[in-house]
């Protein structure tokens, strides 16, 4: 995928860095306060889901910290219906914590530096300049990240029990981050298994997980590709939570719900830091099963049902106002109505 200026917008300034990673910390922890309240996933996958927006928001606190004084780069928001970093700086901060000892010794003595910044403060009076602020920053992001907490393209999770309440014996969870959307999606397979010990076979789940079911596709052939490579395992359930997009003043789409969040903005009837979440769901059922193949290498397929979509927004109580003003056919196409969620307060320093 070739990033564009069209694709992508920078952030060039430290109160853009801190009013961007506020906005993204504050709406996914409000997204998953409201899941949980709302009941829109059982408790098992709601742990799951926080954990996914965990790693999600240290890879952005640790692009901040990277790029907070870097007067040469500029971290890139794409704006093509997400709001969240393009799929690349992910990329680039795993490449970075594989070359951490290489960049850290590079790097000035963190002792040096701590006299160096009390000389200029205490002795000389003057403000720290930026490329001094910049090595500092280097320094904590080089030496304090952790690639294991990185959001990769695709996270796997751990083969569970299911919640007794669900007519499966295991769930798996994993997470991509979508190149051409870029997006976060959030999958859970309930399925039984045709053997033993399931952590027998947990490699080669993992295995066919990772490479046919990294990215945004149909949930048909989702679901058709993981019974077919994996005999023994017999899916029941697909589940997938597409997060985004986060509509919002760093967005530049198509989307009706983000021209109204724009529009309002411009006419200042609504604050520059107001946001909508969208969060659709996709889920797909096995209804029967079937034989396939001649006697010595049969194999039990599944039926699938219908996918069955859900859409959701979650937004503040005057943005929800707005929307029903300015999108009525897309409120009445939700699973539910508009959620409430809690107003962004953000302080005049940091608009910019």
């Amino acid at each position: 995928m070739i990033v564009t200026p069209l694709d992508s917008a920078v952030l060039d300034s430290k109160e853009q860095y801190v009013f961007y990673h506020k906005m993204i910390d504050f709406t996914l922890k409000e997204l998953i306060v409201a899941i949980q309240e709302k009941q829109i996933c059982n408790q098992q996958e709601l742990l799951l889901f926080k954990q996914y927006c965990d790693l999600l928001l240290y890879s952005i606190e640790a692009m901040r910290v990277k790029y907070m004084y870097d007067e040469e780069e500029n971290m890139k928001v794409d704006l093509t219906d997400s709001s969240f970093p393009n799929y690349l700086e992910f990329r680039y901060l795993f490449n970075d914590l594989e070359l951490r000892k290489e960049f850290l010794g590079k790097l000035t003595d963190i002792d040096i530096l701590k006299e160096e910044f009390l000389d200029t403060l205490m002795r000389k009076k003057e403000p720290i300049s930026k490329r001094k602020l910049f090595q500092a920053a280097s320094i904590v992001y080089y030496s304090s990240a952790k690639k294991e907490y990185i959001f990769n393209r695709f996270v796997q999770g751990k083969i569970l029990e299911a919640p007794e309440a669900v007519d499966s014996a295991y769930v798996v969870s994993w997470s991509f981050y979508d190149v051409v959307h870029n997006r976060p999606f959030i999958c859970y397979l309930y399925f039984n298994y045709d053997g033993k010990n399931v952590e027998d076979y947990k490699d080669e789940i993992y295995r066919i997980l990772k490479n046919i079911a990294d990215r945004k596709m149909d949930m048909d052939t989702m679901a058709y590709g993981i019974d077919k490579q994996l005999p023994k395992v017999f899916p029941k359930l697909i589940k997938r939570i597409d997060l985004g997009p986060i509509h919002n003043v760093f967005a530049k789409d198509e989307n009706d719900i983000t021209h109204a969040i724009l529009e309002g903005i411009a006419k200042k009837t609504i604050p520059l830091e107001s946001y909508v979440i969208s969060l659709n769901i996709d889920e797909l059922a096995s209804l029967s099963e079937f034989k396939e193949g001649g006697f010595f290498n049969k194999q039990i397929f599944q039926k699938w049902g219908k996918v069955f979509n859900q859409k959701y927004v979650f937004a503040p109580h005057r943005i929800i106002q707005l929307l029903y003003n300015k999108t009525p056919e897309i409120m009445n196409e939700l699973a539910m109505p508009p959620i409430q969620v809690s107003d962004l307060k953000m302080n005049d320093a940091y608009k910019y």
